[in-house]
């Protein structure tokens, strides 16, 4: 199963966080199968491939809570289409 979530990157007390879809049974900082979008929570940014967003949401990725919230906020969630699944 295929999951979008966060990996972690930056420096001590300075996170970044890349988008990735990911092997649930990969750790948090394993290999991801593609980066599909940016967030930085001290200066909140973000940056989104909606288009790959789109097309692991269609495969049946499940996003996590906190990047469940972040397309949300994107309003990503509106662009699926009336025949795909939602996520929670």
């Amino acid at each position: 199963m295929i999951k979008l979530r966060l990996k972690r990157c930056g420096r001590k007390q300075r996170a970044v966080y890349q988008i990735v879809a990911i092997d649930v049974r990969s750790p948090r900082e394993g290999k991801a199968l593609r980066k599909v979008g940016f967030y930085d929570p001290i200066k909140n940014q973000t940056d989104l491939n909606v288009r790959a967003i789109l097309y692991f949401l269609e495969k049946g990725a499940q996003p996590t809570g906190t990047v469940q919230d972040i397309l949300k906020k994107a309003e990503i969630d509106k662009e699926l289409r009336p025949n795909q699944t939602k996520f929670n």
